[in-house]
């Protein structure tokens, strides 16, 4: 397994561990940029109208349509050692 591979399990691990609850556009941030990691652009059905949460959800994923799984991996990596202090 790669270094970037185990630091982002290790900030996965860790991502359930923060003090506070983020808010929620971070915590979009954080789904999309896991999704994007995990299993690359966006190719699921956009959700409804009257489904905000998915749509949201969405969106944040869509937003990083082209990013490498590496650079996701390591913007969340990131984004959660920014969070934990």
């Amino acid at each position: 397994m790669s270094d970037l591979n185990t630091h982002f399990e290790t900030a996965v691990a860790n991502s359930k561990l923060l003090s506070e609850r983020p808010d929620n556009p971070t915590l979009l941030k954080i789904y999309a940029l896991y999704k994007q990691a995990t299993v690359g652009d966006n190719d699921e059905k956009k959700p409804s109208f009257s489904d905000i949460v998915g749509r949201a959800k969405w969106d944040a994923w869509e937003k990083l349509k082209d990013t490498s799984s590496d650079d996701a991996k390591q913007q969340y990596i990131d984004l959660i050692e920014s969070l934990r202090g």
